[in-house]
């Protein structure tokens, strides 16, 4: 499905649903601070309290949208959401590639209240565990994003269960399993919506 938007239209859809790794000020301004780990492969120092049970989190269906503007690639984000039964939002995970560029990028929406230099793990069939640190957080979610490793990915295409786990601020560790079924398939196929932004004469 294809939908054109104005330009207006165009940059508050790819604002609310890509978000890509930059802010304007008047977003930064209401954020927490995160700082940057030193070395982002290395483990934060640190030691687990134990582990407690996650709230019950309810996935939907992996989806793909892209976004297209005159005169830039296609981008395209591979999606998943969760949400508690409260019907508030959990969790998202975004795959965010540019056509003809080889990187692609992970993006994690958390919520808040989280121990943040621990950063975010994902682990696909209890396979090498990956990490994912956080970048800002505002004041009702965190935000972890990195370069989205190859091996990853096909794990992730590859796999059933992908694990995510997080630590709170009680340094007790919490984790949630999401589906990966149809992750290669939605990744490959064609998106679910396509975003055109028309050129304005």
């Amino acid at each position: 499905m294809q939908v054109r938007c104005s330009r207006k239209s165009i940059s508050s859809i790819v604002a609310g649903l890509l978000i890509l790794p930059m802010f304007t000020f008047s977003a930064v301004a209401q954020q927490s601070t995160v700082p940057e780990p030193a070395n982002e492969k290395s483990n934060p120092e640190f030691s687990l309290r134990g582990q407690r049970d996650a709230r019950t989190i309810t996935y939907d269906d992996w989806q793909k949208f892209c976004f297209k503007t005159p005169g830039t690639n296609l981008v395209c984000r591979t999606t998943i959401s969760g949400t508690w039964e409260t019907g508030q939002s959990a969790v998202r995970i975004d795959l965010i590639e540019r056509e003809d560029e080889g990187v692609a990028r992970l993006q994690l929406f958390l919520p808040v209240g989280l121990y943040i230099q621990a950063g975010a793990k994902l682990t696909v069939d209890q396979r090498e565990s990956f990490q994912i640190p956080f970048r800002w957080c505002l004041s009702n979610t965190c935000i972890a994003g990195d370069r989205a490793d190859p091996v990853l990915i096909r794990e992730m295409e590859a796999g059933q269960e992908l694990e995510l786990e997080i630590v709170d601020t009680n340094l007790l560790s919490v984790s949630t399993a999401l589906p990966l079924s149809r992750f290669a398939s939605v990744r490959k196929a064609a998106p679910t919506r396509t975003f055109v932004q028309d050129v304005d004469e």
